[in-house]
């Protein structure tokens, strides 16, 4: 069976009532080319729990304190392989339905194509929207479901949620106003000074993981390799900084509560023959081995190479010598970049490049003036010159390959953007110009940059952008199609005041062809 075939015979699967997904609540697997790695979780408490993996039993790990959250790593497989899966309990009986995914090609092979579906901002408690009507805090989770479906209906090969999963800011932000104390009640309230893991800090945050994640995706992506990377508010904080607080780098509590929703709800990043098993955020004791959780690789064979990193994890606050991301995964990007083996080399960034809304956290200095515009006439409090300066080493890098497109494809903006980065700083890069695209969100109500700042996000002055589509504030996702001679990008928009019912029959708005330097 090929793989357009087998995924539209689990587009059928996925028909309520025709897989029967048991005693399971959520399932987000992901694979490289021989292995896979799949997070789960359950209705009711297990003693133990198994993946069966063709006619092997791999035994799960338990990620939770009650049982309810499993781990499963199946390893030595086969590439290009589809393997039927099956859960099971500890008696050996099933848990849901069997099914199917694929491990991704060789590394060494040549597919002809690969599709990609990209979105971000797919985060937010439902249970926030105005009782007034209307989509005042975030998309319901069956709206969020509803695009999910119709992106995957186009049959993608891989999927990556580019951060923002959750939305449960805890000091810098507007908790007290935006969560009604019925919520709080219902949810319960942080500890700082206990651990996540193991206390009642954990019951808080499956309250929230539960409702943002595992009711959201449920098991519509089974059969599917997924990358979740993470950004600010998945660290429980938007990226600020005034005199109260600086957000970023993320406090102790604040990166274990990010740790604790990726060991408990998505997998972490499986190892890559190119990609340092000692990167940041990678190889720890407490997660499956070689795996990483800031700085990930999805390769399709000779194809394309996507090199996923979290901006916020590891920024520093060092002037000119600050960064985004560490000096080590700066150069592995750039060697990974100038490696022509691979056809494609695509950077995909949690913070975006290219625009601005002004915030303390973007790559560039401009801040917001009293007018509504972006300006660098005054300076912007806590923001480093540094980020700017590494900014434009990756911009550099990626257009100095001349037999690549320069592609850019972040997270972030709640909107949907494309455009070409012609200048940063004194670099003119005409010559190769990098594409920057933003994919669109999935779950955003009201939460625009103009609404919560009053300007939308704009190109900064640090560069000079040639925007086929300005930044357009609505939900959306955009499928990438990789050949040997170009990406293609289809980008996908929704609102509200469209209905529901037409998110069945979305098309692409937008088509952009990106062919190789010749």
């Amino acid at each position: 069976m090929q793989r357009r075939e087998f995924i539209s015979a689990l587009a059928s699967a996925a028909l309520p009532g025709s897989w029967n997904a048991g005693e399971t609540a959520h399932i987000l697997p992901t694979a490289n080319d021989r292995r896979m790695l799949i997070k789960a979780s359950f209705r009711v408490k297990q003693k133990s729990t198994w993946l069966k993996v063709g006619s092997r039993l791999v035994a799960g790990k338990q990620t939770d304190k009650d049982g309810r959250f499993w781990a499963y790593d199946a390893d030595q497989l086969q590439p290009a392989r589809p393997y039927e899966l099956q859960l099971l309990n500890a008696a050996k009986k099933q848990l849901c339905d069997p099914w199917t995914l694929k491990t991704l090609p060789d590394p060494s092979d040549r597919p002809a194509s690969f599709r990609l579906l990209v979105y971000t901002c797919a985060g937010g408690d439902e249970r926030l929207i105005s009782r007034n009507g209307g989509n005042k805090g975030y998309l319901t989770n069956a709206q969020r479901g509803a695009l999910l479906d119709r992106a995957l209906s186009f049959q993608p090969d891989a999927v990556i949620a580019n951060g923002d999963h959750i939305y449960w800011d805890l000091r810098q932000s507007t908790f007290p106003k935006k969560y009604t104390p019925e919520v709080v009640a219902k949810i319960g309230q942080f500890v700082r000074d206990q651990p996540v893991l193991g206390t009642p800090n954990e019951e808080v945050l499956q309250h929230v993981g539960d409702q943002q994640i595992a009711s959201l995706y449920g098991t519509r992506m089974r059969g599917l390799p997924v990358f979740f990377l993470q950004d600010d508010h998945d660290y429980f904080e938007n990226d600020d900084a005034d005199e109260q607080m600086v957000t970023y780098p993320p406090d102790h509590f604040m990166l274990q509560l990010a740790r604790a929703t990726r060991r408990m709800y998505y997998p972490e990043f499986l190892p890559d023959a190119n990609r340092p098993l000692g990167l940041p955020g990678a190889a720890a004791a407490d997660t499956p081995i070689g795996t990483a959780e800031s700085f990930g690789t999805l390769r399709f064979g000779r194809l394309s190479e996507v090199l996923l990193y979290d901006c916020r994890r590891y920024l520093t606050l060092a002037g000119q010598n600050a960064v985004v991301v560490p000096r080590e995964v700066e150069s592995w990007i750039t060697r990974r970049i100038t490696d022509e083996s691979v056809t494609h080399t695509v950077q995909l960034p949690s913070q975006p490049p290219g625009w601005s809304a002004g915030k303390w956290g973007d790559w560039y200095p401009d801040i917001l003036a009293a007018d509504g515009t972006l300006t660098i006439q005054k300076p912007k409090p806590y923001w480093q010159e540094g980020w700017a300066l590494q900014h434009d080493r990756l911009m550099k890098a990626a257009s100095d390959q001349r037999t690549k497109v320069p592609m850019f494809v972040s997270g972030d903006m709640h909107s949907i953007a494309e455009g070409r980065i012609l200048k940063t700083g004194k670099l003119d890069l005409r010559q190769n110009a990098p594409v920057s695209i933003i994919p669109g969100p999935i779950g955003t109500g009201t939460s625009w940059p103009s609404a919560a700042r009053g300007v939308r996000a704009v190109p900064p002055h640090h560069i000079e952008m040639e925007e086929k589509l300005p930044c357009l504030e609505e939900n959306g996702f955009t499928l990438l199609e990789f050949t040997s001679a170009s990406i293609t990008a289809k980008y996908f928009r929704w609102r509200p005041s469209a209905g529901d019912a037409s998110i069945a029959s979305l098309a692409p708005f937008l088509t952009s062809q990106f062919a190789r330097p010749s």
